[in-house]
């Protein structure tokens, strides 16, 4: 995405709406900005896992009621979802 913008007499800019989306920023959000010989970088943070409580983990994963698995069994099954997934 490329836009033309304008600065100005304060020396602001408006980031066009489409980039604003695409990089869901929202007013407050910190922006990184560096010179690179005659460039001007903005740039936006990676996004941040949300933090939730414990307790909030446990209210949204379902408890596993089912027999437990050995880390051998769990790895072939993970290994078994990784091969499905490369296969079109």
């Amino acid at each position: 995405m490329n836009a033309l913008i304008t600065l100005s007499s304060k020396g602001q800019v408006v980031i066009p709406k489409d980039i604003r989306d695409a990089l869901r920023l929202r007013a407050g959000a910190k922006l990184g900005v560096s010179l690179r010989g005659q460039r001007i970088v903005l740039e936006a943070p990676e996004p941040q896992p949300e933090k939730i409580s414990y307790e909030e983990f446990r209210r949204r994963v379902p408890r596993h009621d089912g027999p437990g698995l050995t880390v051998e069994e769990m790895d072939l099954a993970v290994n078994a979802m990784i091969g499905k997934m490369d296969r079109p």
